[in-house]
């Protein structure tokens, strides 16, 4: 039916409001359910378009929310100026600590971290961010650092730092994700570090006679006179009777039978690859 054509009955009579045809098959529909035609309008007009809809005004940005957490080591130090830094950015819940960074654990942050979760999974599209004065604050190695931020990538909580040279906010997801690579790749940069100077320092102690570890049972002398013993056809449980620890926390004591029989199978096969 062309535009501005009259709505008919099925007997060709113009109506005199609008229905649907599905209405029929239900009486109670038939009767309630109808668009009257507006005043400006009637069977058989032309139809003139009417006066447009206003728009209405955007609905402002939701505005983010903001946890903050601020940390000092010792009792010395003092936490007013980050709290203030973080009350300035707008956060409206705050967990502070003074705790050493010898401490593994940091229960406050832990609660700042549960919080942060339980909202993003509660809100996905909610913007959630956890806010903390410098980085330090956060962790106390690259190693641990990275971890963390970690779980921020998995939360898609987003990381602001109020000062420093990597000032600003950082998305996981978005053009921050870099930020989090860098802090992988400095984790990764210093485990190398740590393990490059341990390996170091091992091998100058060597160099100088120590092996590392926890001091051995049977020192050198001990396992001469287990060998010769052993040679006279003694048995082991005997020659463990005959042995004394001269240093430990079992110094003047007598070996175990185990640490016998290992001390002197390892003799051997140091002699079998030796010859």
């Amino acid at each position: 039916m062309p535009g501005g054509s009259p709505c008919r009955t099925r007997g060709g009579k113009t109506t005199t409001k609008y229905h649907t045809a599905r209405f029929i098959l239900v009486p109670a529909l038939r009767e309630e359910l109808e668009v009257l035609v507006p005043e400006d309008r009637g069977p058989g007009r032309a139809w003139k378009p009417g006066p447009p809809v206003e728009e209405m005004p955007a609905a402002p940005p939701a505005r983010p929310i903001r946890i903050g957490y601020a940390r000092c080591s010792t009792a010395t130090q003092e936490l007013q100026s980050q709290l203030d830094a973080l009350a300035r950015a707008d956060c409206k819940s705050v967990y502070s600590e003074k705790i050493s960074t010898r401490i593994k654990t940091r229960p406050e942050l832990e609660k700042a971290l549960k919080l942060a979760y339980d909202i993003k999974e509660a809100a996905p599209d909610k913007e959630v961010i956890l806010a903390v004065h410098e980085l330090k604050r956060l962790a106390r190695n690259a190693a641990e650092l990275m971890t963390l931020s970690g779980q921020l990538q998995a939360a898609g909580v987003q990381l602001e730092l109020l000062t420093g040279p990597l000032t600003g906010i950082h998305d996981p997801n978005g053009m921050g994700a870099m930020f989090f690579a860098v802090l992988a790749a400095a984790a990764q940069i210093e485990r190398n570090y740590i393990r490059e100077k341990t390996l170091e320092g091992q091998v100058s102690a060597a160099s100088k006679g120590n092996h590392g570890g926890r001091p051995k049972v049977i020192d050198d002398d001990m396992l001469t006179f287990a060998q010769a013993l052993k040679d006279k056809g003694i048995p082991v449980p005997e020659i463990a009777k005959k042995l004394t620890i001269k240093t430990g926390k079992n110094k003047d004591q007598h070996p175990s039978v185990a640490s016998v029989y290992r001390a002197l199978a390892e003799a051997e096969q140091e002699a079998e690859a030796a010859s």
